[in-house]
């Protein structure tokens, strides 16, 4: 059996009095528990918050995984290119021109993994619907801020190998091989 009390007066005040009121009723009525409303919802939503603290830290741990392996394609695409990237910029390339091609290289790679990644999104949105609160599964403005952040990522991972890239210096880079 519970008992709710309503007041305005702080719950450890008010827990003596209530006591003493229900051993007034009945003195061999036991008094099991005694919590706060606050603390009562949240201990019936402490598994849903562990939940979605556990899944956004590996969100980031996965943005982060993505983030990296986004800089070792690009930089090892660099490193690769050393002597083409001299050779353009020997024949008269300009350092922007290099820059940009590695940086749409890499972003290039990140819109398809964005666009490939779209649909078990949305499969996987409707496993998940019941954890969603009021988030529907197709929602368009989540689908595109985590897009949009997605890219942003990719594009900071890239302008690192693309800055190296326009640092070659011609001569260096043809004597490399």
């Amino acid at each position: 059996m519970d008992l709710v009390v309503k007041s305005r007066v702080d719950a450890g005040a008010l827990t003596s009095a209530v006591r003493s009121a229900v051993y007034a009723v009945d003195k061999d009525q036991s008094i099991a528990s005694v919590a706060t409303m606050e603390q009562l919802v949240n201990n019936s939503i402490a598994t849903r918050r562990v939940t979605f603290l556990l899944l956004g830290l590996f969100s980031a741990l996965a943005l982060v995984l993505g983030a990296i392996g986004i800089y070792g394609v690009i930089a090892y695409s660099v490193a690769q290119r050393t002597r083409e990237i001299g050779l353009r910029m020997a024949l008269g390339a300009a350092r922007a021109d290099v820059f940009r091609m590695v940086l749409v290289q890499g972003m290039k790679l990140a819109a398809i993994g964005v666009v490939i990644g779209t649909l078990p999104t949305l499969g996987l949105a409707r496993l998940m619907s019941s954890l969603l609160y009021q988030v529907s599964t197709t929602d368009l403005e989540t689908f595109t801020a985590v897009a949009a952040l997605l890219l942003l990522v990719a594009f900071v991972a890239s302008y690192i190998p693309a800055r190296r890239a326009i640092s070659v210096e011609p001569i260096v880079a043809l004597r490399y091989e």
